[in-house]
């Protein structure tokens, strides 16, 4: 008897951190993954194993996208692409030079769109797919200390949600996707930054793992939604200060106390007790 053909999956940003958690998450639910990432030694590694299947990719690169999209589809149909590369710049806006806000919209809004539309290319053609934007609490809010970071994430996810109406307009009802808003992730992205008065709006809430965020990726990929915050009481609460901007600019005082106060409590969370 010939075994199910496992459904396939892309995931970008896969070398470490929450795409390697993804990729992990998504080969033991039962999906065929290729890793991808800018480092192609780094994927190799982090793809051995999970059957080893990874490639290099630079997210920038609409060729490179449409590229791995069909080896993916080549090895069965292209189910899943999670866009997840992505990078965290702080600080006020008025500190980032020209180049390092188009590095940052280049990757986190722009590369997404360019792995979106890879992937929709294979997915209308064969009649489904699912397309799972990994954008962030700060794709809901404005985030001080990471403003040209969330305005790349607002991006992403106007990009996102626009594109699925623009899918119902157009008949597809099976091609699919979805937006994945988590609060700070305790990854390398986030190990550098505590002390880092520019990064405080990560730590205000709910210090996630990777493990906890791919769980939740690996379900939504199986249900898709518009838009899913974790955790949801976050979402909740961000959106509502989204409402009332004033209030929001207001209580930044309060968020930011919040967030060194989430500093410490991960620095001791992460610092060995021989150590403190």
């Amino acid at each position: 008897m010939t075994p199910p053909v496992r459904p396939v999956a892309v995931v970008t940003g896969a070398a470490g951190g929450l795409g390697r958690a993804i990729a992990t998450a998504l080969h033991a639910d039962g999906w065929s993954v290729l890793l991808t990432d800018l480092d192609p030694a780094a994927v190799a590694a982090a793809a051995a194993p999970l059957s080893g299947w990874s490639a290099a990719l630079d997210v920038r690169d609409e060729a490179a996208c449409a590229a791995v999209a069909a080896t993916a589809a080549g090895r069965g149909e292209l189910a899943l692409w999670v866009n997840n590369a992505g990078i965290l710049v702080t600080g006020p806006s008025w500190e980032h030079d020209g180049p390092t806000r188009q590095r940052v919209f280049d990757v986190n809004a722009l590369g997404a769109m360019n792995g979106t539309l890879a992937a929709l290319a294979v997915m209308r053609a064969q009649g489904h797919g699912h397309v799972l934007n990994i954008v962030s609490l700060a794709g809901l809010i404005a985030a001080p200390g990471e403003t040209v970071y969330a305005a790349s994430k607002h991006a992403l996810l106007a990009f996102s949600l626009g594109t699925l109406s623009d899918l119902r307009v157009a008949g597809y009802r099976r091609v699919h996707v979805s937006c994945l808003c988590p609060d700070g992730i305790w990854t390398p992205m986030l190990h550098d930054r505590l002390d880092d008065p520019g990064a405080v709006a990560s730590f205000t809430g709910s210090m996630l793992t990777a493990q906890q965020v791919a769980a939740r990726a690996v379900r939504l990929a199986r249900r898709p939604r518009p838009v899913v915050s974790l955790p949801r009481w976050r979402g909740a609460q961000v959106r509502l200060l989204d409402v009332l901007p004033g209030l929001a600019v207001a209580l930044t005082p309060i968020v930011q106390a919040a967030g060194r106060a989430g500093q410490r409590r991960q620095h001791r969370r992460s610092t060995p007790p021989d150590r403190r």
